[in-house]
């Protein structure tokens, strides 16, 4: 038998991991709905069907809560992103089709409200600035930077440009979900970050 599996201490961890992911589902779904400072703790909590001394075990306080709501979806927008554009050969096409998901991802009202909105204003530019460098942006700059070495990219500072295309990018991502032609504004948007690129394309 398989005496790892009756460990008290695995059990704890199996439902410490289980109550901070109901936390952050909850917290996900009321923060999206209701936005963070209508957002109560114990409305998260009862939501959650745990105590409130089990939220303040696993988070400081609703910021760090609304902080690893973010983070998750980030992470979850990265691994999309990733997931859809690997399937391309292309490294271009590669590129292209890692902004369109993006910009998928950014229309979705959770996605939307909570990281595009108000993630920006509630967590502060430098720490919001750190999280979209280690996901979303991470992929651009990787996609980037194989470019540049496989001799398709002309110009030097990568980390430049990547910070410029992710503030386009980002800029287009707050627009579309306040057009009145979302349609229209997502397809100009796109046609100036191509133009952006291909202006470092070798030809």
């Amino acid at each position: 038998m398989d005496k790892s599996s009756n460990d008290p201490r695995t059990r704890r961890e199996e439902y410490a991991e289980a109550t901070r992911q109901a936390l952050l589902a909850a917290g996900r779904e009321i923060f999206a709905r209701e936005g963070y400072q209508a957002a109560g703790i114990e409305a998260i909590s009862r939501a959650a069907r745990v105590t409130r001394g089990a939220f303040y075990h696993h988070f400081e306080d609703k910021k760090a809560l609304f902080d690893a709501v973010v983070v998750s979806l980030q992470s979850e927008a990265a691994a999309r992103v990733q997931e859809i554009s690997k399937g391309k050969a292309k490294l271009w096409d590669r590129l292209y089709t890692g902004v369109d998901a993006y910009l998928d991802v950014s229309i979705e009202p959770a996605y939307s409200r909570i990281v595009v909105q108000e993630g920006p204003v509630v967590l502060g530019n430098a720490r919001f600035a750190e999280i979209e460098e280690k996901f979303p942006m991470a992929l651009l700059k990787a996609t980037l930077k194989v470019l540049k070495r496989e001799g398709e990219l002309i110009f030097d500072d990568i980390d430049l440009l990547g910070h410029m295309l992710d503030a386009v990018i980002c800029e287009l991502s707050i627009m579309l979900p306040t057009s009145t032609d979302q349609r229209r504004t997502r397809a100009r948007g796109r046609k100036i970050i191509e133009a952006m690129l291909d202006s470092f394309r070798r030809k």
